[in-house]
């Protein structure tokens, strides 16, 4: 639960790689007029080890992120308070060096990632925690179109990381982390309804109101 009255609301969005929680953190952040918050950008900065071995490292574990300058900034922010959200290079697997971008949201922070359920201390913020659940072999596809296409790569190159990192991950800390989850959503059911469930928790919890915002029928607007 959100610590500070003078903070946003905070919804925490976790799932499996090709779940579909991007796309529902995005659309959320686009109906709430909040922020998406992608964890992603909290990787460890691998610049001291070479790059064949940054190459090497297990992306999909819990101790690839900073989780605690991800917690201490979440609670800035949940304190009304702006952060300097580190930027990643991800085709280098390194910080930027001295690049930040400046992140402060009043209203509604959409807070997304593969282990947003993961940890504890991260769970105590949320006012909201859902978990998109959709099959791994929905995910598989998903992730192998969208790594094909997008990224360049192989599908034999995206099949023996899936299997090697991507899916044990998944299983060991993505997947029972749904138990946390206040709501749990269907992956592969319609995007409408999916959203309309979160803003229909959100209404129950009466998160919606604290903030005059005014949401029916799926449009949300300033009242």
């Amino acid at each position: 639960m959100n610590e500070s009255n003078q903070g946003p609301v905070i919804i925490g969005i976790a799932g499996c790689s090709g779940s579909g929680k991007t796309s529902l953190a995005q659309e959320l952040a686009r109906e709430l007029e909040g922020t998406h918050f992608h964890l992603d950008h909290y990787y460890r900065d691998l610049s001291q080890l070479p790059y064949e071995e940054r190459c090497r490292q297990n992306f999909d574990h819990p101790g690839a992120l900073e989780s605690d300058l991800l917690v201490a900034h979440i609670r800035q922010l949940a304190s009304g308070h702006s952060i300097a959200q580190p930027q990643y290079d991800f085709a280098a697997y390194t910080r930027i060096p001295g690049a930040f971008t400046t992140v402060y949201e009043p209203h509604f922070l959409v807070i997304e990632g593969i282990l947003a359920l993961h940890y504890e201390e991260l769970r105590r913020l949320y006012d909201l925690s859902v978990y998109v659940d959709t099959p791994d072999e929905v995910c598989y596809q998903r992730r192998m179109a969208r790594d094909v296409q997008e990224r360049e790569r192989t599908p034999e190159s995206v099949a023996k990381h899936y299997a090697d990192t991507v899916r044990p991950m998944a299983e060991q800390f993505v997947r029972p982390s749904a138990r946390y989850a206040d709501l749990v959503v269907d992956g592969t059911s319609s995007f409408d309804w999916s959203v309309e469930q979160v803003l229909s928790a959100l209404r129950k919890k009466h998160l919606l109101a604290a903030h005059d915002i005014y949401v029916m029928d799926g449009y949300a607007g300033h009242s």
